[in-house]
């Protein structure tokens, strides 16, 4: 997919750490222009430096920021065109996860996940959307493809008391992308989502510390045996803003070993599934 992505412009954003990290990392592999966004300023420029040592055909940039803040999203598609000319791409990966009392309004954790996760995701596409559209109507032979991936769970349909919050965030990033993906289809902006599986990381091992032993408990249940790499969720990114995912909007991919086939009376019975 290289030649695909070369001259390209993307924007990911969680892109310090985890997921975000792997899916700036491939983007930049296949030879994109990427601005890399997070809040961990100290982390972020230590990651871009990496990826810039490793001399792929792409380039990244840091951009810091709390994108929980309006402002910090306007300059961030600013510092995106001035530095590309252009946005192709925007991945919304950053990601919250945090332990939930379901029966307590001030401990259930749900206004976080909408304030740190949900709304951010949401008011991102939109101004990167309007951007998109104004870039494509002044382009030659009409609007190009362009796409936006926001990274969910399959949380939103297994869940466990412990992670209402969550469940609730990323069902709600599976509704916005499904409306935006037919809002934004009449101007050839795709929109879709990658509901990741399988990830012990040490939020979800906080959130659960009843599971114990978080990788083996959720290998012995993934069809596939074993838990997900952050390589595995970039791939899938990758595909869903490419070309080769062009008559593809408003879907939710999995990826997830085969977790979501397994029977639902499983999960989160006993050890994790």
């Amino acid at each position: 997919m290289a030649s695909e992505y070369a001259g390209r412009s993307v924007i990911v954003t969680g892109s310090a750490h985890g997921i975000g990290l792997a899916i700036a990392r491939r983007f930049v592999r296949a030879g994109a222009s990427v601005m890399m966004a997070d809040l961990d300023e100290t982390r972020l420029a230590r990651e871009v430096e990496t990826v810039t040592a490793e001399a792929y055909d792409g380039r990244a940039l840091p951009f810091v920021a709390d994108l929980r803040e309006k402002l910090a999203m306007t300059n961030l598609v600013a510092a995106t065109l001035d530095a590309f000319d252009g946005i192709d791409v925007l991945v919304n990966a950053s990601r919250v996860i945090g332990a939930s009392e379901p029966l307590s309004p001030e401990r259930d954790g749900v206004e976080a996940a909408l304030t740190q996760h949900v709304l951010p995701t949401l008011r991102l596409c939109q101004i990167v959307a309007r951007r998109m559209i104004e870039l494509g109507t002044g382009e030659a032979g009409g609007p190009s493809d362009r796409a936006i991936v926001n990274v969910s769970s399959i949380h939103a349909l297994r869940t466990s008391p412990a992670l209402m919050a969550h469940s609730i965030g990323c069902a709600a990033i599976e509704a916005l992308t499904r409306t935006l993906g037919l809002a934004l289809a009449p101007h050839r902006i795709r929109v879709n989502a990658l509901a990741v599986g399988g990830v012990p990381g040490k939020s979800l091992a906080a959130a659960l510390p009843e599971i114990g032993d978080l990788r083996e408990a959720i290998a012995e249940v993934t069809p596939l045996g074993r838990v997900g790499d952050p390589a595995d969720f970039a791939g899938a990114a990758l595909f869903l803003a490419s070309p080769a995912a062009g008559f593809v909007t408003g879907q939710v991919l999995s990826v997830d070993g085969g977790r979501t086939l397994v029977d639902p009376l499983s999960v989160w019975s006993g050890p994790a599934s």
